[in-house]
């Protein structure tokens, strides 16, 4: 039961970070016409999710050229935007 328990989980999670992504991506482009730098890592725009449209662009590159975790980044988002629909 908890192997069967942790597989549901973990898919409904790697769902989801795929659709945070595809999000993320198009919310990118639509401020600045270009997809998101591809050396941008899953957990990165899994926390660039919080910021809001003012700093969202911004904290992107900052995140890519500072290599900066997703703890960094959550710490430096000054308009924090919560995510009430995660699994």
């Amino acid at each position: 039961m908890f192997a069967l328990y942790w597989y549901l989980r973990a898919f409904a999670l790697r769902a989801q970070d795929r659709a945070i992504r595809a999000e993320e991506n198009f919310r990118y482009y639509i401020a600045t016409g270009k997809p998101f730098d591809s050396r941008l890592r899953k957990s990165q725009v899994i926390a660039l999710r919080f910021a809001d449209d003012a700093e969202f662009v911004a904290l992107a590159k900052k995140a890519v050229e500072e290599n900066l975790s997703s703890k960094q980044i959550k710490m430096a988002i000054e308009k924090w935007k919560g995510d009430h629909h995660r699994v």
